[in-house]
């Protein structure tokens, strides 16, 4: 993601999570925080003849990567490109050198839920009102990332290409994640 894709990102986000969409100072913070040698986050977009139908984020420190958003079009959900942009995300964790990474994703969001047992994440546990406003809990999911050494995730459908590039997720704390409906 790149400062360019921010506008389109913004619409898309609003669109998918209308309560609890990330502000634009959100993203920006995580844009600074996606450049340079001592970088922490990586975002990716996918884009579709000159439309973002996709984009992800992941934050890594201390070995310890963090899925912060998966967001797709509503009208490319069930076309795999959810689990591609997981497969780009795992794949920066790797490079991060992490040995685990963990992501929240609503209760209520059992398809998402199931694209993340497909790439070998666990329930591990739950936080309370985590998204708000709405106060709905988050499953807490982890994967361990040397238990599977060199394992490729599961391939997804062929769809729109993620680009790779620095970009959005705002971590714990400051406004959760939006791994919801959207991942697909």
């Amino acid at each position: 993601m790149r400062w360019w894709d921010m506008e389109a990102v913004l619409e898309l986000e609003d669109e998918l999570f209308p309560e609890d969409a990330w502000s634009p100072g959100m993203f920006w913070s995580e844009l600074a925080h996606a450049r340079g040698p001592y970088a922490t986050r990586r975002y990716v977009v996918a884009d579709e003849g000159g439309r973002i139908v996709g984009y992800a984020g992941l934050a890594a420190v201390g070995g310890v990567a963090d899925v912060q958003t998966i967001g797709v079009a509503v009208d490319h959900w069930g076309g795999g490109l959810g689990a591609r942009l997981l497969t780009e995300l795992l794949r920066h964790a790797t490079a991060f050198e992490s040995s685990e990474v963990l992501l929240e994703v609503r209760v209520d969001n059992t398809r998402a839920q199931r694209l993340y047992t497909r790439f070998g994440f666990e329930p591990i546990g739950f936080r309370k009102g985590y998204y708000q406003p709405g106060n709905v809990d988050a499953l807490v999911m982890r994967r361990d990332m040397k238990e599977t050494p060199g394992e490729t995730p599961p391939a997804a459908e062929p769809g729109a290409a993620p680009q790779t590039g620095p970009g959005r997720g705002a971590g714990q704390g400051t406004g959760g994640t939006d791994t919801d409906g959207s991942a697909g």
